[in-house]
């Protein structure tokens, strides 16, 4: 099993947006091919009214509350709520409208990852997946809780359904504590630190709270990274299996082509989003 490296570190820098909004970006839109299949990362803290009614298409966007909660409704007649340490994994296919709202007076803190879909999938069904903490599994090693949201983690796999195949995993460590995780080796990969500080792959690269770990390759077989906690640390890692598509991003569409946005935008203003099809899954 190949044992990664990390290429790349950097530090998040939140900026106030508005008065009622925060944010940092985690990895920043545009490097499409680097970060293949991951489009974009944001870290906010915001509250009621900052992500009122919006579109998308041809993605997937997961949701993680690092504390607060938020309140999902949708076109379709869904709605639903996550909270501190859950997750919604939301597949905005062909088309959904949605608002994302912090109860009145709360501040939220949350991060959202935006992944890219192969072209087969741009138009698939939309649909909700609410991850939440108490029922995901969890892998245990001395010192180590490892939360599996998606993917696996040693022994340890989730339900949940991907269109791309991707690994997230929340990785609590005690001080002088350690673990590996598997990656296939294809895939594209980085931690983020939400907590403490620690020591990460074959380099041991030093990282701290709000800094951004970038995996190197992993070659063809199984790869894995090394965590090691110089402090107490709290980190999410993500890795997915690259799309290798063109992308043509604007707003909140992302397609493979410029007349595909320009049919997204139509489709939006001739009120096509709405669809009562969508699934929920938990």
């Amino acid at each position: 099993m190949q044992p990664r490296n990390i290429t790349k570190v950097w530090t998040v820098k939140p900026v106030q947006n508005s008065p009622i909004h925060k944010v940092g970006i985690v990895l920043e839109p545009g490097n499409w091919a680097e970060f293949d299949p991951f489009l974009m990362m944001a870290e906010d803290w915001f509250q009621e009214g900052v992500f009122d009614f919006h579109p998308h298409r041809g993605i997937e966007t997961v949701t993680f509350v690092i504390e607060g909660s938020i309140k999902h409704y949708d076109n379709m007649a869904g709605d639903g709520q996550i909270t501190t340490g859950d997750a919604q994994w939301m597949t905005a296919g062909r088309g959904v409208i949605h608002k994302e709202t912090p109860p009145p007076g709360v501040i939220t803190h949350s991060l959202q990852l935006w992944v890219n879909l192969r072209s087969a999938d741009k138009m698939t069904e939309p649909r909700y997946q609410n991850l939440l903490s108490n029922e995901l599994p969890i892998r245990q090693e001395k010192g180590a809780t490892v939360r599996v949201f998606s993917g696996r983690s040693g022994d340890i796999t989730a339900d949940t359904k991907n269109h791309v195949p991707v690994t997230m995993v929340e990785v609590l460590l005690e001080a002088g504590a350690s673990i590996s995780q598997t990656i296939p080796g294809s895939y594209n990969g980085f931690i983020y630190i939400l907590e403490g500080q620690g020591t990460f792959g074959v380099n041991k690269t030093e990282g701290v709270k709000n800094q951004v770990l970038w995996l190197g390759e992993g070659g063809t077989g199984d790869s894995e990274i090394e965590i090691i906690a110089k402090e107490k640390l709290r980190v999410l890692l993500f890795a997915g299996e690259p799309v290798r598509e063109p992308v043509v991003a604007y707003g909140p569409f992302v397609m493979n082509t410029e007349a595909e946005i320009r049919q997204a935008f139509a489709d939006y203003r001739a009120g096509k989003f709405a669809n009562k099809e969508a699934t929920s899954v938990r």
